[in-house]
């Protein structure tokens, strides 16, 4: 889309100046402002093809959680999604991963999904190269691989892309799947109302993005599971089914490999 963008933009440009040297600006600045906001407005899947709600016309929505495994947050709401019988896909980081590599064997053996969210989850990741975007995501991939997981998707830290973004992607053999309802809850710096804020924007084939980060008080963390129970009997009484990401997509997220790490060894 950008660089349609930029050749419209352009000829605009070369029209205007025919009549107006001075109104050739217009078309140039438009582009260039585009170019700055773009990346903050992923659903525009400006620089490259995002995913940001499904498209199976059910009477359905999928969840996510980013940031993740957390020792705390993890196994409770594992236990929640059974209890709901209900699977999601979760977006790790590979620096958690490689600190807690059980909580995603754990993840995949309930049934659940791996997503690629990057190493450090840098939010300034996207402004400091290819090189560096490629270290975060290829060494997440390859931590994953050891574990016999391999993603097909990948989410940017706060869902910001870049121009560079869509080549690295299509080296590793990722696509990006962001998200269409949200609680801008901070990585679970804000829990309160969470589950109210959730359940008043969402709509069928919604993709829900969560976080199971750990929340900046070790107290809030009950709070924080309840708000997320309540998000699930709240999708059940507004007669919507929690489907797998895959389901709501209608593409492949995730698959396996034959992994390395056993019982704590590699």
């Amino acid at each position: 889309m950008a660089e349609w963008t930029g050749l419209l933009s352009f000829l605009t440009a070369i029209l205007l100046s025919v009549v107006d040297p001075r109104l050739s600006v217009v078309p140039l600045a438009g582009f260039v402002l585009l170019c700055v906001v773009a990346p903050f407005l992923p659903s525009l899947s400006y620089y490259l093809p995002i995913i940001s709600r499904g498209k199976s016309g059910e009477q359905a929505v999928a969840l996510t959680f980013d940031d993740g495994p957390d020792p705390l947050c993890t196994p409770d709401l594992l236990r929640l999604l059974a209890k709901h019988g209900v699977k999601a896909t979760f977006f790790v980081t590979g620096k958690k991963v490689s600190e807690n590599p059980e909580l995603v064997m754990e993840i995949v053996r309930q049934g659940h999904s791996i997503g690629n969210h990057t190493y450090t989850h840098d939010h300034l990741m996207l402004l400091k190269g290819s090189r560096h975007l490629l270290n975060e995501i290829e060494k997440t991939q390859n931590v994953l691989r050891e574990l016999g997981v391999i993603p097909f998707v990948f989410r940017p830290p706060v869902g910001v892309t870049s121009p560079g973004l869509n080549q690295v992607l299509r080296r590793l053999n990722l696509y990006t799947v962001n998200f269409s309802c949200r609680a801008f809850d901070g990585g679970n710096r804000r829990i309160r109302n969470l589950s109210k804020k959730i359940l008043k924007c969402v709509h069928p084939d919604d993709i829900i993005l969560l976080h199971d980060s750990r929340p900046k008080n070790d107290h809030l963390f009950s709070c924080w599971l309840k708000e997320v129970d309540q998000i699930l009997t709240g999708i059940e009484a507004k007669c919507l089914t929690v489907l797998p990401l895959s389901a709501i997509i209608g593409r492949p997220v995730m698959g396996k490999a034959t992994k390395k790490y056993f019982g704590g060894k590699k």
